[in-house]
């Protein structure tokens, strides 16, 4: 089967696996897992923050930084497509008590005028407080476009001027390093809060780290043990997060340039609505035009041996990752122009 459901269906690679079973462990909840501390150190450092801390998931963090960072009836501003919107069940709401106001723009971007004319007035009373700017880099449903550095810099200080936290969902954040060139710290250091996931396209099962102040990691502590997060012998996940730093992130050059080689391919097949110009990272929207529906393709591409999602009536997705090869990529070429040639 070759995979392109999503970069989240990696699997360990053999080097991983040995990692995980070699690891050091203790309670993790308690602060005595050696591995889920040096874990939480390095990312840390590489982002240019004070402390971290280790998560079961990426939407985790998010919700964890929505609670510490606001309070009941404020209101966190982000793009229109952003996870928290589409995919994380209402949390914000449902945890923090925030409301979430989306700002439509370019491929899940958006610019320092909008968020100037999104910011209530602290002295409004009618409206909810404007208390969390908050912007995912790359974006998902933006087609795995990469936020500028300077144009980060530019709603993050227009957030700053008015009082506002800042936060960053970096679920693929080292795809933006990769094929950016600007480091993880520097587009860190504008932000108050931020994570790095390793079950996408690091290859790792399970985790995230999210960091920040030493102060923000306290309250994040506090607020990861109300909601159920802590663990315990966590180290044998943490190891495989680690030997994904040490191994995995040049390689998501390979990643991009399958997506790449997708598109184009896609582009030439009839039937497929696509802009390879478009492909910056791993992430490949499309829409199909005929007589079949992309729930149709899905399924028909399922009976091939190929897994590509379908959102909406003509809408799909494909993402690479350190599990399909350029041959695999070939492959599911020449299936989605048999599936579509009938």
């Amino acid at each position: 089967m070759i995979d392109l459901y999503s970069d989240t269906r990696t699997r360990p690679t053999p080097g991983m696996r040995r990692a995980m079973a070699e690891a050091e462990v203790g309670d993790e909840q308690a602060m005595l897992d050696p591995t889920v501390n040096r874990l939480c150190e390095r990312v840390a450092d590489l982002l240019g923050k004070e402390a971290g801390v280790y998560l079961p998931s990426g939407t985790m963090c998010n919700q964890i930084a929505a609670r510490v960072h606001c309070r009941q009836g404020d209101e966190m501003i982000l793009a229109a497509t952003a996870h928290p919107f589409h995919a994380e069940s209402g949390g914000p709401a449902a945890l923090a008590g925030v409301m979430m106001r989306g700002l439509p723009g370019e491929r899940g971007t958006f610019t320092a005028d909008q968020v100037r004319a999104a910011i209530n007035s602290p002295d409004f009373r009618h409206a909810p407080r404007s208390r969390l700017l908050a912007v995912e880099n790359t974006t998902n449903l933006g087609g795995g476009a990469v936020w500028p550095i300077d144009q980060i810099r530019e709603v993050t200080a227009l957030a700053k001027e008015h009082g506002l936290a800042c936060h960053m969902d970096g679920a693929r954040l080292m795809n933006a390093v990769v094929e950016s060139g600007v480091s993880a710290a520097d587009y860190a250091a504008p932000f108050d809060s931020l994570w790095l996931d390793f079950s996408k396209g690091l290859g790792a099962p399970v985790g995230a780290v999210l960091v920040g102040s030493k102060d923000f990691i306290h309250e994040a502590w506090r607020v990861k043990q109300q909601i159920g997060g802590a663990m315990r012998q966590a180290g044998i996940i943490a190891a495989a997060c680690l030997y994904a730093l040490d191994h995995h992130v040049e390689r998501l050059a390979e990643d991009h340039a399958n997506a790449r080689r997708l598109a184009e391919g896609l582009a030439e097949i009839p039937g497929v609505r696509i802009d390879p110009a478009t492909i910056e990272t791993n992430i490949v929207w499309f829409d199909v035009a005929g007589p079949m529906g992309a729930a149709e393709v899905t399924a028909a591409l399922r009976e091939h041996g190929v897994l590509i999602g379908s959102y909406g009536q003509t809408r799909m997705r494909a993402v690479t990752h350190l599990d399909v090869d350029r041959a695999g990529i070939d492959e599911a070429l020449r299936v989605v122009r048999r599936v579509l040639a009938g």
